[in-house]
């Protein structure tokens, strides 16, 4: 049939183009790629008994600042932080302010993916575009690197792209062999083709035959590696990082104006959201790493300012654990609007997204009905499983800053690579990139903001390539057998090694003190059942995780809004406890904080 005869040519000119386009790469890469061996080096916040200066005492250093500082950081999410880390390892004096919370906004709204974007190798080969190629290029390497700084907060995951039609096989097969070739010594593990009836063992929820397109058997799948991590603690650990690197960082802090020095911003007027006090930090340079918010900050300064950010949401749904196997993900690779939807399994539970559309920039986005719709179509013909809507335990939404470039036509095909601009009044803005990204956009505006500020002869050299974060030196693969040990016998209710296992994944080395805080405090009770979260965990985020909130434990230092809305909303009065009792709360506060939190939970819950 003259179909399947096109399927054929389509299926060998993929093939050969990809093959041609990776092993050029591959070249390329194995040149200049030296391997890091995963040793961090040692730094002052290697052992975990190093305290973190405190929220308050840090205001009040700001409030008596003498001099300006080096470099101000607008923004505390991937990026933000990022910068944080990377300016204050270099020896400047560094201040970041954020807004809300760490990893409030995008950052901690991800598909929770490590990836190079294998949709990017798509089109970077049939659009024929070197920059597609370039931008999954940096992402793999830096892909390695994040895996490496942050051990315990990420790991390889397997995903598979099941083929129906006979054709795919070659399609998919020759282009994940690309996307490995791309990675080159930075791969995870190679990709490989699995049969029908092995893929029927290791994803018994995949169906065999679709009956969507015809009835169509499975004829395989072909297994790929990418990274998985968990995104709000990830933005939370790079801040504690940069913290202990000596930067002054702030959550709940809002710029309220810009200071200048003729045309040039000198400084800032800072709000302390949380007692309303403010006060006016100084510095020699300022980067704009706001996402979604970008725009609003730079019409702050100057209200003619062009727009340079589109904001597009991305919605995903949290489903059970039985939805798909523990260690197995899947990509549906063609959904009807063109985009890709994962099913992947996350710290015990399913997530399945995203979307992708237009919206408006808010602080709580969430997930409409249409695009919860969409999602659950789009798995349906894939799952045995019956796809129901009363099984979401919970809907989130991010918003992506995409790096709209004033004079680009079209917004897809532009929209993942980063933009780094100097402004008219010497602000140096990031915008744009992605999650995997971010360590690389960050040394980037860094570098541009040490040219900006004329700061080259107090700056070193970068150093966040090997750069273990706040968790990572002591960690290792067995380390939850000594958090069990050290948490005593009553340690998470029954003596189950869950418990162990997630506060060695959220915390790396730092889980030891959060078993001894268990233990010594009588904290080791579970928040709610069927949640390995603990009540020692409230209070050691009050005091070494900048936690400000009932709002902050609950989506952030632990995950428990993404998981399982519910279980967060039972978890809630107890956590206002807990806290209230750290940071001396008064009743009023704890009654704001219940109420806060149950509107802010509310848009977790499916429309």
């Amino acid at each position: 049939s003259d179909h399947a005869s096109m399927s054929f040519r389509r299926a060998v000119r993929t093939a050969t183009g990809l093959t041609a386009t990776a092993t050029a790469t591959a070249l390329a890469v194995h040149g200049f790629v030296s391997s890091n061996d995963g040793q961090l080096p040692k730094d002052p916040w290697s052992e975990s008994s190093t305290p973190l200066p405190s929220r308050s005492a840090t205001v009040r250093a700001l409030k008596r600042a003498q001099e300006p500082c080096d470099v101000l950081v607008i923004g505390g999410g991937a990026t933000g932080a990022g910068c944080a880390v990377d300016a204050a390892t270099r020896g400047l004096s560094v201040t970041l302010v954020e807004g809300e919370d760490f990893g409030a906004g995008t950052s901690g709204r991800s598909t929770k993916l490590v990836h190079g974007g294998v949709r990017y190798l798509e089109k970077a080969v049939f659009q024929l575009d070197p920059g597609q190629l370039k931008l999954v290029f940096e992402a793999l390497q830096e892909r390695k690197t994040l895996l490496n700084n942050a051990p315990h907060l990420t790991r390889a995951l397997p995903i598979a792209t099941p083929c129906y039609e006979w054709w795919e096989v070659p399609y998919y097969w020759a282009g994940m062999k690309a996307y490995d070739l791309v990675a080159g010594s930075q791969g995870l593990t190679m990709s490989s083709f699995a049969r029908a009836g092995s893929m029927k063992s290791q994803f018994p929820q995949l169906t065999q035959m679709r009956t969507d397109i015809g009835e169509k058997s499975m004829k395989g799948a072909i297994v790929y590696y990418d990274g998985q991590f968990d995104d709000a603690r990830l933005n939370v650990a790079l801040a504690c990082t940069a913290a202990h690197a000596g930067a002054a960082v702030v959550n709940y802090t809002r710029v309220v104006k810009f200071h200048k020095d003729g045309d040039r911003i000198s400084g800032v007027r800072a709000r302390d959201m949380l007692t309303g006090s403010e006060y006016d930090i100084y510095a020699k340079t300022v980067i704009n790493a706001s996402g979604p918010f970008t725009d609003e900050l730079r019409k702050l300064s100057d209200d003619k300012a062009e727009e340079i950010m589109m904001p597009a949401a991305g919605a995903h749904l949290t489903l059970p654990a039985y939805y798909c196997p523990s260690d197995l993900g899947l990509i549906i690779p063609k959904t009807k609007d063109g985009r890709v939807v994962f099913v992947l399994p996350w710290l015990g539970a399913c997530i399945a997204g995203t979307t992708d559309t237009k919206c408006d920039v808010s602080m709580t986005p969430s997930a409409t009905k249409d695009e919860v719709d969409f999602i659950l179509e789009s798995i349906a013909p894939y799952l045995k499983v019956e796809t129901r809507r009363s099984d979401i335990l919970s809907a989130w939404s991010g918003i992506r800053p995409l790096a709209a470039d004033p004079g680009a036509k079209n917004t897809e095909n532009m929209s993942r690579d980063h933009v780094i601009a100097v402004e008219k009044d010497g602000m140096v803005t990031v915008t744009g990139g992605k999650w995997t990204t971010y360590r690389r956009m960050a040394e980037e505006a860094v570098d541009k903001a040490i040219e900006t500020g004329g700061l080259s002869g107090e700056a070193g050299k970068c150093r966040t390539h090997a750069l273990g974060v706040v968790g990572a030196h002591g960690y290792t693969n067995d380390l939850f057998v000594q958090v069990a040990q050290r948490g005593g016998s009553n340690f998470g209710g029954t003596p189950d090694e869950s418990v162990a296992k997630h506060l060695a994944h959220s915390y790396g080395d730092r889980a030891l003190v959060v078993a001894d805080l268990a233990a010594y405090s009588h904290l080791s009770k579970r928040l709610v059942p069927n949640h390995p979260v603990i009540e020692a965990e409230v209070v050691y985020a009050a005091r070494a995780e900048y936690c400000q909130t009932a709002i902050d434990f609950l989506a952030r230092r632990t995950r428990l809004a993404f998981l399982d809305v519910d279980a967060a909303e039972k978890a809630l009065p107890r956590v206002v406890a807990l806290l209230g009792a750290e940071l001396n709360w008064s009743y009023i506060r704890r009654r704001r904080e219940l109420a806060a939190g149950r509107t802010f939970l509310s848009t977790f819950k499916t429309a």
